[in-house]
């Protein structure tokens, strides 16, 4: 049966700080989320070098990510739904949230067609041609069955020339329309319902975020997303920009801070008011022998690194942390060891839940903007 919008909402903000940071709770059909909420990214149904047990125990993960141009391509949506949708597929019972496939569209730029109706594009796997329109991305998100899902929007570069970036917003509000109205005719697949999240866009001009997030803010959706930044601009823009959004986004929603980021990013945002935020950043440079702690960033590959048999975090809360020295997970990588990514993972994931954990502990507290201060210094620093 068909949920409505208003059916569909469950967020509750559970306490605001004296700005604009708060803590809230999420409802979803496969359960709570606890924001503010780092997700880690499971691209092609997995979380690269993370079991789904060690993402729910060592972790403690509360949703993650799934992608629709990747999961439409391979394995696609007859096996998808002959699973019963993702959580049957990856064995995952917590919430999944999936993107529109639109930001991998825009990264392939040189073999898209953009048009009124939607995007051709070629595949990255076999070069076949492939079409995303909004009406086709909402059906594959349906047989996908994440609990949360993107409307369909255009990801505009950076720089973007004003007139671009006006054209592309216009698009993605129309785009929206025509996403609401195919989910009101069709309803969910699976005995589990979901919420649609529109996209708000506009490149680095505020008066087009300005539009964009009262058009979005008027769809009237169960959660708001904010994209089109980390994508080249300078830290400060995107800071600006989402403090320009998060004025206009309505309180009583949850807020989605796309792609972001860094430890430092993911503090700022939160006390910019955002609620949840993803990025293949603590995985992709755990996999390249980075390692995010609490008294800064460590290249586990370095010289000095060789005999010192510390733990990786002594403030860690991941296994991970207190069972491996610093000198042998840096054998590992040196070695070419999978388990080196592995541990390296665990460990960069682990970080940024605890981060976010904290954080919201510090807005229940009422001392989230003095706590913030005094860490990112830390946090910032090569070590």
């Amino acid at each position: 049966m068909h949920i409505s919008n208003s059916e569909k909402s469950a967020f509750t903000v559970e306490k605001k700080s004296t700005s604009k940071a708060r803590a809230g709770i999420l409802q979803t059909s496969h359960g709570i989320v606890e924001t503010p909420i780092f997700m880690p990214v499971g691209t092609v149904a997995s979380v690269k070098t993370v079991h789904q047990r060690e993402l729910k125990e060592d972790i403690g993960a509360q949703i993650i990510l799934g992608n629709t141009y990747h999961l439409m391509l391979r394995p696609g949506m007859d096996v998808m739904q002959a699973a019963g949708g993702l959580h049957s597929f990856m064995n995952w019972d917590l919430p999944i949230l999936t993107d529109s496939g639109g930001f991998q569209v825009f990264s392939l730029s040189t073999s898209r067609k953009m048009a009124e109706e939607g995007v051709t594009f070629k595949s990255h796997l076999d070069g076949s041609k492939k079409f995303l329109s909004p009406e086709t991305s909402m059906e594959i998100q349906r047989q996908i069955g994440a609990d949360i899902f993107m409307a369909f929007d255009e990801c505009t570069p950076y720089p973007c020339e004003y007139t671009h970036a006006k054209k592309s917003m216009e698009m993605t509000h129309r785009w929206l329309k025509r996403c609401v109205d195919y989910n009101y005719s069709h309803p969910e697949i699976y005995p589990h319902s979901q919420m649609m999240f529109p996209i708000v866009q506009g490149s680095v001009y505020h008066d087009l975020r300005k539009i964009s997030a009262e058009a979005i803010a008027e769809a009237d959706q169960p959660g708001n997303a904010i994209g089109g930044l980390s994508v080249g601009e300078p830290e400060d823009k995107m800071y600006e920009i989402t403090d320009i959004v998060t004025d206009i986004l309505p309180v009583e929603k949850p807020r989605y801070l796309m792609g972001v980021g860094t430890p430092w990013n993911i503090l700022e945002s939160i006390g910019l008011g955002i609620d949840m935020l993803d990025c293949v950043m603590p995985t992709r440079n755990a996999r390249n022998g980075m390692l995010f702690t609490w008294n800064g960033v460590i290249n586990i590959k370095n010289e000095k690194w060789k005999a010192d048999f510390s733990v990786l975090d002594e403030n860690g809360t991941s296994f991970v942390d207190t069972e491996y020295s610093k000198a042998y997970v840096r054998h590992l990588f040196i070695a070419r060891e999978y388990l080196a990514k592995q541990i390296a993972s665990i460990h960069n994931l682990a970080f940024y839940l605890d981060l976010v954990r904290t954080a919201r502990k510090h807005i229940i507290a009422g001392d989230f903007y003095e706590w913030k201060s005094s860490v990112l210094l830390y946090l910032r620093q090569r070590l």
